[in-house]
């Protein structure tokens, strides 16, 4: 399977929607809230560039990438009048794989620019330019320094790929039963995921490190374990739902195409 074709958080804003179901990963950035505005704070302190370059990487779609935006927004116009200087240009950057809904974001842009310069005197707020870089952030996105700020929030936990190292030489799993790392994975299973990660998180620092000028700064946020332990009880039950969802939406096509072998599967391609 081709991840980067086929992955994506669910678009719209319907009730099944990531819009609309999102709740916890917004929990998590609010944490982290400060951290963001104070680093925003102090690079922009310490260049003052005309033009400030800003990725959400794996931005997805919904309102906590906006939020982000207005954060960010916020606390470079507050610096600017703190130093009695023009607030710079800012140009954001919002980035996932090509079947993110990118279209949502913009239909919503209109509104939410209006909400930013509400009450605001619009000449010392500062300029903002926005686009869409569809794309894997496990490789090259933007030009060589390009960017001052980079920002992604539970996203780096998801691989570029299933470790291959999951399937032994018939090509069979073996890690049977489970989607991720379960109580009851072999430890060649942890080892497989952990290697893979390391593989990506270093393409990811790699490619970051060209884009990102001298003196930029980055925030990730990102699921990790509390232990040494390879099956963290902390959010293995989100998995384990999943899981469940998986094998009770197999064994529903399954039943179908015993009942009619000619069936195509079309009435179960909605998410679990």
């Amino acid at each position: 399977m081709d991840v980067e074709k086929v992955f994506h958080m669910t678009g719209g804003i319907g009730s099944t929607s990531y819009a609309k179901n999102s709740s916890l990963q917004k929990k998590g950035s609010d944490r982290v809230k400060h951290i963001i505005i104070e680093t925003v704070k102090e690079l922009y302190q310490a260049s003052t560039p005309e033009s400030l370059g800003i990725a959400d990487l794996g931005c997805s779609c919904g309102p906590n990438t906006l939020s982000t935006i207005r954060d960010i927004f916020e606390a470079i116009q507050n610096t600017s009048q703190e130093i009695h200087r023009p607030a710079s240009e800012l140009r954001f950057y919002l980035n996932d794989l090509p079947t993110n809904d990118f279209n949502s974001i913009f239909r919503a842009l209109p509104d939410f620019l209006r909400s930013l310069w509400h009450d605001t005197e619009r000449g010392s707020s500062p300029s903002i330019f926005m686009g869409a870089y569809p794309g894997s952030f496990y490789g090259r996105l933007f030009p060589n320094n390009s960017l001052h700020f980079v920002h992604s929030s539970y996203s780096l936990h998801w691989l570029s790929r299933v470790p291959p190292e999951l399937y032994d030489e018939e090509g069979k799993s073996i890690n049977k039963g489970c989607i991720s790392i379960c109580e009851s994975s072999p430890e060649e299973a942890a080892r497989a995921y952990y290697k893979q990660f390391g593989e990506d998180f270093w393409k990811f620092l790699r490619s970051r490190s060209e884009e990102v000028v001298v003196g930029g700064r980055m925030v990730l946020i990102f699921l990790g374990r509390r232990g040494a332990e390879h099956v963290d009880r902390g959010n293995s039950f989100f998995w384990e739902i999943l899981s469940r969802s998986f094998a009770v939406l197999v064994s529903k096509m399954l039943d179908k195409e015993i009942e009619n072998p000619d069936w195509e599967g079309n009435e179960c391609s909605g998410h679990p």
